[in-house]
């Protein structure tokens, strides 16, 4: 659902976009707030950080549109403003633009403009979370991450969800190509490298397909997190699949790659691990969990991925598992029972 916040002191507009609107607002498409004026609608989005987009007119009591745009251009620049005015001069459009306003609809309104209008404006908003998600989740600035980034990236919701750390339940897989080292042994840097990205790229498709995110790249190992409802399932769903994938791909220089793979699931701390002096932090997860995950990667052999017997008890009846037996792990006083996921 779309939150969007209109500011204007008219009020037969909020009747007519409830009349306009009715059929989305009872799907629970959109979602209307209403503000008299500049100053209530910043309250209004202070109390309601899920706004999207603001529809604003430029004349107004006590805090005018252009002043708002001013305000949220400096305060809010995820929320994007559409204005919505009598005053459709040149002179307001440019004013308006060059203080944020992502679009102009003049007054009278024409409603089907002003949903196309709408619909363009929810999308770029929808487009600009996505990639800081995407920023966040798959480390493409995360070893970077000082105010200044912080400032560029977006809103205080933003910023607050890089600096926290939190313990949470979910999945962790490290999946390493068997005997890579060799190659990189005897084969150019180039060759090397291209490969290894091919083989990355083929594991990498198959954990977003599960929604799961890389947490990063250790030679030619893969660090996977798999959060949310039956995080450790698609977690299998996603090293069965890789496992697939890699075997039936054709061999180079006499390389055939194959895959060993450890899982483990459970609580860990998710965070931003890294040095402030040297401004390079690393939005990880840490923790027993994901320790464990690592020592079952080392014991796998090729094709095989392996997991404890809790996760066993766990996924038992829906995937086809077999029994390995008891395993010392570095840092545990008792032996594990290791189990092997099958095809």
């Amino acid at each position: 659902m779309t939150k969007i916040l209109v500011a204007d002191d008219e009020a037969d507009l909020e009747t007519l976009i409830r009349q306009k609107f009715r059929q989305k607002i009872r799907e629970h498409i959109y979602e209307f707030i209403f503000a008299a004026n500049g100053k209530e609608a910043l309250d209004k989005i202070k109390q309601d950080p899920e706004i999207d987009i603001v529809l604003s007119d430029i004349n107004m009591p006590e805090m005018d549109g252009l002043s708002l745009l001013s305000k949220l251009s400096e305060s809010c620049p995820l929320i994007k403003a559409v204005m919505v005015s009598a005053y459709g001069d040149m002179d307001n459009i440019r004013t308006a633009m060059n203080r944020g306003a992502f679009d102009f609809v003049t007054k009278p309104v024409n409603f089907d403009d002003l949903e196309k209008t709408m619909e363009k404006t929810i999308h770029h908003v929808q487009q600009l979370k996505q990639t800081l998600q995407a920023i966040k989740e798959n480390n493409i600035l995360k070893m970077y991450v000082d105010e200044n980034v912080l400032t560029f990236m977006g809103s205080r919701e933003y910023e607050n969800s890089l600096t926290a750390n939190e313990t949470i339940s979910a999945t962790v897989a490290f999946i390493d190509i068997c005997s890579f080292t060799s190659i990189s042994e005897k084969e150019t840097p180039d060759t090397v490298v291209k490969m290894l990205n091919r083989y990355f790229d083929v594991m990498v498709k198959e954990i977003i397909a599960q929604n799961g995110t890389i947490d990063k790249f250790i030679g030619d190992c893969i660090m996977a997190v798999f959060k949310g409802t039956y995080h450790l399932d698609r977690a299998i769903d996603a090293s069965l699949a890789i496992k697939k994938a890699i075997d039936v791909l054709p061999e180079e220089v006499g390389f055939s790659p194959k895959v060993s793979i450890g899982i483990n699931s459970g609580e860990m701390i998710s965070g931003n691990i890294g040095s402030a002096t040297l401004k390079r932090l690393d939005f990880t997860v840490i923790g027993d969990t994901v320790n464990t995950a690592q020592r079952l990667q080392a014991i796998a052999g090729k094709n095989q991925v392996i997991i404890t017997e809790d996760c066993y008890e766990k996924v038992k009846q829906s995937f086809n598992c077999q029994k390995i037996g008891p395993s010392s792990l570095k840092n545990k006083t008792a032996e594990v029972m290791l189990y092997e996921v099958l095809n």
